[in-house]
């Protein structure tokens, strides 16, 4: 902690004994009554406790006494220059005297006000700590954007960007923008000022916003959304302000706020009211976006998992105008990723990179690295000189179906398990529309007690056929279960899950329900707390609602007659198996 901000602390501190102190003190002030009374009470004993100033006196009466009428139980009097026989009576007296000296002169007057100056320093602090008019924020709450540039950091180009080349080729206008700003305007086009990349975590929209500026050759600064926002009201704004002050001294420049949708969601969309410092700060972030003139070489790229959620002000032309999606890699993208991940890693000929693209669909390149990494320490603890194919296929379970576990079966569980794992095989194999088969395993890894792998095949577009032969092969374990055992067991649970889940997007998002027809149905909304959307009044019908799950449940019954049916035929492979 820096001295400044220890003693800000201390200063806030002393602030609050200060105040409780004083209104200590203030609790039923004394009654003032003159000096003879009070020495006659004195004198006829009815004081039972005195504090002694030099010019003061002040005490306690034993019981309540009237003074014009108003019973008085605590009392104070101003002394006179000399009396000689107060004294000897209060020594006399068996009360309780406490005598308090007071400092005078300059000493005197700065302990007086010294809670005072205790309190104006804590208020002083706290209009700092609010961003209020008065110089910078002070230490703490003033968080500066990080700054790349040739002069900290290696340059990030595209070369060193995997994939994405659609986004490149977007992208590719904003370096020639910053680099050639004359050839632009010559054309009298205009280049957006800011940039949206949208898609799922983990494709690169942080690693190619830095490649912009590696390529331009001009300073990135990067800050997240969630660092805008501060306990204290105006913060936020004021790092705005701040954040593209700095952005446009240092111009040609670019401006990444990663996580926008921290600061950029919907104003007034949340429960119970809007959250007034991140709506001042989405507010000033509009204003600045606005403010841009034409001669500011200052681009502003911005991240977000969640484009949906934006405040619509933010997306309209003049402010982020343009949206480049960075969505997952596709194969010939997997495999260009997976080469620059195992650059500089001693790779055994076994490892085809081409087939580990394969296996892969879904992978972002955040996983694929994830991937190669898991792979080279699997290397380490085998104690290998190369990453083996077999490191990479233990990579690949790790992070697939999880960790091996020490789970004790009994030898009926482990026949079970067979027979199911086998079930959802044989199905699989004889379906012509499912996809191929590439393992079987009973043993325990993850939250799973067996695992029946598939080659997950490229496709953008999923037929009926192909969903339902989907269906059939998740109860194809449930189906074997019945047929070889007469029960199921809870062993089927993930498997009815997902499967229910498909029925009903068939049902109600793709209309592949006889009885509904070709419609699309809001169904089964996320809960809001949960950072989803929530359910609307214009939402289905219960009658819907109850439509929908009836034909879910026929499509499962259907798939359950198709496995069944399909081990029957092939009840010798399954026994073999």
């Amino acid at each position: 902690m820096s001295g400044g901000r220890v003693w800000a602390a201390v200063a806030g501190l002393g602030a609050a004994l200060a105040l409780l102190w004083y209104l200590a003190r203030t609790d039923a002030p004394p009654r003032e009554v003159p000096y003879s009374v009070a020495y006659g009470w004195l004198r006829d004993g009815r004081v039972i406790s005195v504090e002694l100033l030099p010019d003061h006196l002040s005490g306690r009466l034993a019981a309540p006494a009237l003074v014009d009428g108003e019973a008085v139980t605590t009392f104070a009097t101003a002394l006179p220059a000399r009396d000689d026989g107060l004294m000897p009576l209060l020594h006399n007296r068996y009360l309780e005297l406490r005598v308090e000296n007071v400092p005078t002169g300059l000493v005197g007057v700065l302990a007086s006000l010294a809670p005072w100056l205790l309190v104006a320093a804590g208020w002083w602090w706290l209009r700092r700590a609010r961003g209020l008019p008065g110089g910078r924020l002070p230490g703490g709450l003033s968080r500066k954007a990080r700054r790349f540039d040739r002069t900290t950091t290696t340059p990030t180009r595209f070369a060193d960007v995997a994939g994405l080349g659609a986004a490149k080729r977007d992208l590719e206008e904003i370096v020639t923008f910053l680099k050639e700003p004359d050839r632009v305007g010559r054309l009298g086009a205009k280049v957006p000022r800011g940039v949206l990349l949208a898609g799922p975590p983990g494709t690169g929209k942080t690693l190619i916003a830095r490649a912009v500026a590696g390529e331009a050759g001009v300073p990135f600064l990067s800050i997240t959304g969630s660092e805008f926002i501060e306990l204290f009201v105006g913060v936020g704004a004021a790092r705005v302000r701040e954040l593209f002050a700095d952005a446009k001294a240092a111009a040609p420049a670019i401006v990444f706020i990663d996580e926008l949708d921290a600061v950029g969601r919907v104003r007034g969309a949340g429960l119970g009211g809007g959250h007034d410092e991140r709506e001042q700060t989405l507010d000033q972030l509009l204003a600045e976006l606005d403010g841009f003139d034409h001669r500011d070489q200052v681009i502003v790229l911005a991240a977000t998992n969640r484009p949906d959620v934006l405040d619509p002000a933010l997306l309209r032309p003049g402010r982020f105008d343009r949206r480049v999606v960075i969505d997952l890699p596709e194969l010939a993208a997997r495999r260009d990723i997976l080469a620059v991940h195992v650059r500089g890693k001693p790779l055994a000929a076994s490892v085809d990179l081409g087939e580990l693209a394969a296996m892969t669909p879904g992978f972002s390149g955040a996983d694929l690295a994830n991937l190669v990494n898991e792979a080279a320490l699997h290397a380490v603890r085998e104690r290998r000189d190369q990453i083996e194919r077999a490191d990479v296929s233990a990579a690949y379970d790790k992070i697939v179906l999880g960790d091996p576990r020490d789970a004790h079966l009994s030898e009926r569980e482990r026949r079970r398990v067979a027979t199911h794992e086998a079930g959802h095989a044989v199905v699989a194999w004889a379906l012509p529309g499912a996809e191929p088969l590439r393992r079987i395993s009973i043993l325990p890894r993850g939250m799973a007690l067996g695992a029946t792998e598939q080659i997950a095949e490229e496709r953008h577009v999923t037929t009926r056929s192909e969903l339902e032969a989907r269906l059939a092969v998740w109860l194809g374990g449930y189906a074997a279960e019945i047929l070889a055992s007469g029960e199921a067991s809870t062993g089927a649970e993930h498997d009815l899950r997902a499967a229910m889940q498909v029925a009903e997007h068939m049902v109600a998002h793709f209309g592949m329900s006889a009885a509904l027809g070709p419609v699309y149905y809001e169904h089964h909304e996320r809960h809001a707390f949960l950072g989803h959307r929530i359910a609307t009044d214009g939402g289905p019908s219960d009658a819907t609602v109850h439509a929908i799950e009836l034909a879910a449940r026929e499509l499962i019954a259907q798939a359950r007659a198709t496995a069944a049916a399909t081990i029957e035929r092939h009840r010798a492979t399954l026994d073999r198996l």
